[in-house]
């Protein structure tokens, strides 16, 4: 069949003017079924307009099942009653009980959050109300899910049941593959925007780390994030402690470090970890010593924490290039590693303290350490440990030492080690294999 012959097959005006010019033939001429059926399996292709669709089904009824009022109640996308669609197949001589039907649905009340065993009290609703009838029920089934409700009135009680009926079955398994169809595309078009709206709130989030590592007196800087999902719930920045000094002066000025991981990942970590952010920022700008900025932190952030049943770990250091003195804090983050290469060993830099929004009288104690030329620290989150291979081993923290150990003792750049950690995790979790949680890595060397 051409196009043009579908396309004419395919009007509501064409079928409706066939079926009642030739009820007869058509019921026994197998052969304009067939048009029929090809018509409707077109609509189906071309699936666009689902109350089109409604009705074309009743008025395919109507006229093979022409002694028989038949109710048609689907389920909109979300599995609710679709009041505004429900349908009612007959002739013109039941035009009085086709508006009884209607006026008796319009008088019945489901709920909004529509549960399947609604519809049993209104199928005995029903079948007393209108006694006269045999009434049968079928439900509408695409794949195992229920997409409405057929209900067929007849006014000989002892008549055979139309359910049984190929031509009936035919038309009941397109009207449920339609309204499978129009659940796939709202569900499609749902997801679509969630996802622009993901990425949108990824691509806010890329900007809030970050562009670049900034330029510290006789430091070495690199650092990355891998987010597990398009939003992640890692955090680390920079932030000169001193504001409203030349760029010149900053570079020998007292800068903060950070590294923070909201528990969790995805959209709810992503937005906590822009909360703690702006928080953080404006605690850093006081000159506090360590301790006390995340004694306060904690106290700013406890409720709305609490609110979201989450929590934060987060070390927080700073460094003076003049005196070359770090000081740090730690709020249960995972311990940075201090490559001390005059003992050509790897030390945990670490302090007491609770995770953020646990306690809200939380301590924290301040630790400080004096660095020489060509130490090193490298800060990360637990989504590199925690990263995991094929056969259900971790990366773990020995492994990331080892690696980071044989990576000092040549001459790379702080980028350079980046690089090749990264390069070492893609190995170890083996191709097509993504990070099970947001990694985030901070290079610091003394050049």
């Amino acid at each position: 069949m051409t196009n043009n012959q579908n396309e004419k097959l395919f009007s509501n005006k064409f079928i409706k003017k066939f079926l009642e010019n030739e009820p007869a033939l058509f019921l026994k001429n197998k052969y304009k079924f067939a048009e029929i059926a090809s018509s409707l399996s077109y609509y189906l292709k071309s699936f666009s307009n689902v109350d089109k669709l409604l009705d074309y089904i009743c008025l395919i009824f109507k006229h093979i099942f022409n002694e028989k009022i038949i109710l048609i109640i689907p389920l909109n996308y979300e599995g609710e009653i679709w009041n505004e669609n429900i349908k009612i197949s007959a002739n013109n001589e039941c035009s009085i009980i086709q508006e009884e039907i209607a006026s008796f649905f319009k008088q019945f009340y489901f709920s909004r959050n529509f549960k399947i065993k609604e519809i049993l009290t209104f199928e005995n609703a029903l079948k007393d109300n209108f006694k006269e009838y045999k009434i049968e029920t079928k439900k509408i089934l695409s794949r195992g899910k229920c997409r409405g409700f057929i209900y067929i009135f007849s006014n000989d009680m002892t008549s055979i049941s139309i359910t049984e009926d190929n031509n009936f079955n035919f038309i009941q398994n397109c009207l449920a593959v339609g309204l499978e169809n129009y659940c796939l595309i709202k569900a499609k078009k749902k997801h679509e925007n969630v996802d622009r709206e993901i990425s949108t709130g990824a691509e806010i989030q890329s900007q809030l780390l970050p562009d670049y590592c900034p330029i510290i007196y006789g430091v070495d800087l690199a650092a990355h994030c891998r987010p597990a999902l398009q939003l992640g719930g890692d955090y680390y920045d920079f932030m000169c402690v001193k504001t409203n000094i030349s760029e010149k002066r900053k570079e020998k000025a007292r800068w903060a470090f950070v590294i923070g991981d909201v528990m969790g990942k995805g959209i709810p970590a992503g937005l906590l970890m822009t909360m703690l952010r702006g928080m953080l920022r404006a605690e850093v700008l006081t000159g506090l010593p360590p301790d006390r900025i995340l004694h306060d932190l904690n106290q700013l952030a406890i409720d709305d924490l609490d609110q979201s049943h989450r929590f934060v770990t987060l070390f927080y250091s700073d460094y003076d290039p003049r005196t070359r003195k770090l000081r740090f804090a730690n709020a249960a983050h995972n311990p940075p590693l201090l490559w001390k290469s005059s003992d050509q060993k790897i030390i945990k830099l670490d302090a007491e303290g609770f995770v953020l929004g646990l306690q809200k009288d939380a301590e924290y104690d301040c630790g400080e350490i004096k660095l020489n030329e060509n130490d090193l620290v490298l800060y990360y989150t637990d989504g590199v440990i925690d990263t995991s291979n094929s056969l259900g081993e971790r990366f773990d923290e020995e492994r990331l030492i080892k690696t980071l150990t044989k990576l000092c003792k040549q001459s790379y750049t702080s980028q350079e080690i980046l690089n090749k950690i990264f390069k070492k995790l893609d190995d170890f979790t083996g191709q097509n294999r993504h990070l099970e949680d947001d990694a985030s890595i901070v290079i610091f060397q003394l050049r």
